[in-house]
């Protein structure tokens, strides 16, 4: 009796466990790629599924988006410049059954992939460019890791360039250079200003000298407007013309003003 009711525990026990077996569970975000003697099957999930127990086995693929941050890489660009780059890698399996049967370990293999691929691309780029103009670096990029990442079922959603260090040396010459590229369109645009306010003024000229006392009455506003801003002694100089003006209102006062003294002479004389 003890012995039949050993061997009746261990079935029960075989039997449990090869009920647990008979059924999988896989999340919404999971695949599972099934194996029955070995041999591929068709791929299960999400939720639970039927297994023949001992025959059949599945291997689980997570199918969510995966971040990755490369290396640092020291690498050379085309024009001869030592420079550091690291990048971020986002990427997924796309195809569960490529991922488990055309290579060992995906994710590794794709980040070997990637850290080639950034040498690579930098090294066929130079530094201007790869300073300036990272969003072509980026889809160089993308597209080098596509081509070797598609064979293993892998999708690489994006990778990006995050830091470029590069010698100070070349630092400082870069700053060097932008500043005087800042300088070049500081001098373009006081040129241009200048340009723009003589035309103005040549406009202003000759609409002054076609209307008659308009340069005068411009000078006077002038005085004007300098005697309100500012508490100072002003020495003007008169035009020519109103000088003579004057000269010839003098002169005609003269000449007027000896006739009222006749005039009252005369009359004092009649009366006596």
């Amino acid at each position: 009796m003890p012995i039949m009711l050993g061997l009746l525990a261990v079935l029960l026990v075989f039997l449990l466990v090869s009920v647990l077996k008979t059924f999988g569970i896989n999340q919404e975000y999971q695949r599972g790629v099934l194996f029955r003697l070995g041999r591929l099957g068709q791929t299960k999930g999400p939720g639970w599924y039927w297994l023949i127990p001992y025959v059949d086995r599945v291997v689980r693929v997570d199918q969510r988006i995966i971040t990755y941050q490369l290396e640092t890489q020291e690498t050379i660009t085309r024009d001869g410049v030592a420079v550091r780059v690291n990048a971020v890698l986002w990427f997924r399996a796309d195809s569960p059954i490529q991922v488990v049967t055309a290579v060992e370990d995906w994710r590794g293999a794709t980040v070997q992939a990637a850290e080639t691929a950034l040498r690579d691309a930098i090294g066929q780029s130079d530094l201007d460019h790869v300073l300036k103009d990272r969003a072509a670096i980026n889809g160089r990029l993308q597209q080098l890791l596509r081509e070797a990442s598609l064979k293993w079922g892998v999708e690489i959603d994006a990778v990006e360039i995050k830091d470029v260090d590069i010698p100070e040396q070349m630092q400082r010459a870069i700053a060097k250079e932008a500043e005087a590229i800042r300088e070049k369109r500081a001098r373009i645009v006081r040129a241009e200003g200048e340009q723009e306010a003589a035309t103005k003024l040549s406009q202003a000229a000759e609409v002054i000298s076609g209307v008659s006392g308009a340069l005068e009455l411009r000078r006077l506003q002038t005085m004007a407007e300098i005697g309100v801003e500012h508490n100072s002694t002003i020495i003007a100089m008169l035009p020519v013309e109103l000088l003579q003006a004057a000269k010839k209102v003098a002169g005609l006062a003269e000449v007027n003003e000896p006739e009222p003294r006749k005039r009252v002479k005369q009359t004092t004389q009649k009366e006596a």
